[in-house]
């Protein structure tokens, strides 16, 4: 059996094991009353074992099912000779260009200091211990990079990526009698394009800091390169697509979306992957919520206070009807997104991140200061907006 076989089988059990525990919920109604689920046999505590083990098939099919989904992308990414994203293509590091500088080899004489001790040589009159001061460095507390790695990344080598749509599929193909007509198809395509946009930040510092300092250029070129991707992860979502914005997928025509209303989160979910199988005719492999969403799901309880999810005991799986949840904080609390990232979704990237520095800027030359940059081009293209639903309300 080929991979893609088998990729097509999981996906069917998948569906199906959703569908029997979507009619568990449906059963239970809003209040989680497992006396009511008629579907399931046993009483509640035995009900709630039953809906766990549901829940861990999904979870094992979900599993086997990426596994597969990876080795086609690893073969495609082969054969298309897919572009690695934020990949620097300056051949040179800041620290490599300041330690190959005239400032940093010549540093200058080394000054002496000559100490006269007429009282007792102790802590008081001599030496402080010496503490050498380590080269940790904690981290601002701030939203870490989230939902980048959903997005396909591909190169490419212009200003914006122009692609075609079929916009237009009328299937006639039918049985034909003798001599009969066959049905006449359309086909009909539109252009589509997306312009490629650049997203930047910059730093001053003097040129003590970069000579005298142990480490700064290096801490200067994470963070620096750490805000650009920070920035993008919050882009793909909510990028209004006016220049020089992205286009993020919550401002995308054409999307799904799905209420919440009097069901359960579950529930809603639920709904919204039906509809991206059904009108978006794709394959849901991600839902995206705000940490305080994805709570309000971890914690259900049946009306005898049994967790659904698990107990407090149990790590309990970030999925849910067998799909992956990220926990975007960059995602306002109330909105959460069901979509087919894999499938339709890229990321061109027209360059990675590159890191610069001058003295150029300003008076920065007779004043010892450095202006390092950093920056990267890239453009975000949404390939079939059905392919994505929003549940609201939550």
């Amino acid at each position: 059996m080929d991979i893609k076989t088998e990729v097509k089988e999981l996906q069917e059990k998948l569906v199906a094991k959703q569908d029997v525990l979507a009619r568990v919920f449906a059963e239970a109604g809003p209040d989680m009353d497992l006396s009511k689920v008629k579907s399931l046999e046993g009483d509640n505590t035995h009900k709630v074992e039953q809906i766990r083990a549901l829940n861990a098939e999904l979870s094992d099919l979900r599993k086997a099912l990426d596994s597969k989904q990876e080795l086609l992308g690893i073969a495609a990414n082969v054969a298309q000779g897919k572009g690695e994203m934020f990949a620097s293509r300056q051949t040179k590091s800041i620290g490599e260009m300041f330690v190959e500088s005239a400032a940093y080899k010549d540093k200058g004489a080394v000054a002496h200091l000559d100490v006269d001790l007429k009282t007792l040589f102790s802590r008081g009159a001599g030496w402080a211990p010496e503490v050498t001061r380590s080269d940790l460095v904690v981290d601002y507390a701030t939203r870490p990079i989230q939902v980048t790695s959903l997005v396909p990344t591909i190169p490419v080598d212009q200003s914006a990526y122009k692609y075609m749509e079929e916009t237009t599929f009328t299937n006639a193909a039918a049985e034909a009698a003798e001599d009969g007509a066959y049905g006449e198809a359309a086909l009909a395509l539109t252009e589509r394009t997306a312009v490629v946009e650049k997203v930047g930040v910059w730093i001053p510092v003097t040129d003590e800091q970069l000579e005298d300092v142990a480490g700064a250029a290096a801490y200067i070129d994470r963070r620096l390169r750490f805000m650009l991707q920070q920035r993008f992860d919050s882009q793909i979502l909510n990028g209004n697509g006016t220049t020089p914005n992205l286009q993020g997928i919550l401002n995308v025509t054409g999307i799904q979306t799905q209420a919440k209303g009097t069901l359960t989160t579950p529930d809603a979910i639920h709904k919204a992957m039906t509809k991206v199988r059904t009108v978006g005719m794709a394959f849901p492999d991600a839902v995206v919520l705000n940490p305080a969403d994805w709570e309000e799901i971890r914690l259900l309880s049946t009306t005898d206070g049994v967790y659904l999810w698990g107990g407090p005991a149990m790590a309990g799986p970030e999925m849910i009807w067998g799909v992956r949840v990220v926990q975007a904080n960059a995602l306002a609390a109330g909105t959460g997104l069901v979509g087919d990232f894999a499938n339709f979704s890229l990321c061109g990237l027209r360059r990675g991140i590159e890191v610069q520095i001058s003295n150029a800027h300003d008076d920065f030359f007779i004043k010892g200061k450095q202006a390092v940059r950093a920056d990267f081009r890239a453009v975000l293209v949404w390939l079939r907006p059905t392919a994505f639903c929003t549940v609201t309300g939550i």
